[in-house]
């Protein structure tokens, strides 16, 4: 099965691509933030103006137009699917298990003072490491699982006080 990645483009239009079809863009690299790219038998110019790698979201200038691009891969898009988005993550009072899978590592402990993205614990999932990082500013009111435990989708993991 191949891997699809969404494409959001300025909050307002959405594209679905392949591996396969990003691999056979006509595009080359002509600096380190420009490309020159074939579409249709049309050149243009691209430039990369800003990116956010942790978000997966560019600013693009195609000829005198800005464009915010959002990129989603299979776990982003399965992750929203599930509920999960950063507009309501903020509000998050629990962290739950967003598939089965086994605790690898816990990174904080009751009472600890975490911030934003900061890595709470290592879930394995279908042979991947998936690094469940918190949501919000917050301290640990408690752990329920801890490293080597088997879990289920939905299963509470950690609490916010």
């Amino acid at each position: 099965m191949s891997q699809r990645f969404k494409v959001s483009v300025n909050e307002t239009y959405e594209f679905s691509f392949s591996k396969e079809d990003l691999i056979s863009l006509d595009a080359l690299q002509t600096s380190k933030s420009k490309y020159h790219v074939l579409r249709e038998g049309k050149p243009f110019t691209v430039e990369v103006v800003a990116n956010s790698f942790h978000d997966r979201t560019y600013l693009i200038k195609v000829k005198n137009e800005t464009y915010k691009v959002i990129l989603k891969n299979d776990l982003d898009q399965q992750i929203t699917e599930m509920g999960f988005s950063l507009g309501s993550s903020k509000n998050i009072s629990n962290i739950i298990a967003p598939m089965p899978g086994l605790i690898l590592d816990i990174h904080v402990k009751e009472g600890e003072a975490v911030t934003e993205d900061s890595p709470l614990l290592i879930l394995e999932a279908m042979k991947m490491e998936n690094v469940i990082t918190s949501p919000r500013e917050g301290v640990i009111k408690s752990i329920t699982v801890k490293k080597g435990d088997t879990v289920d989708k939905k299963q509470l993991l950690i609490s916010y006080e």
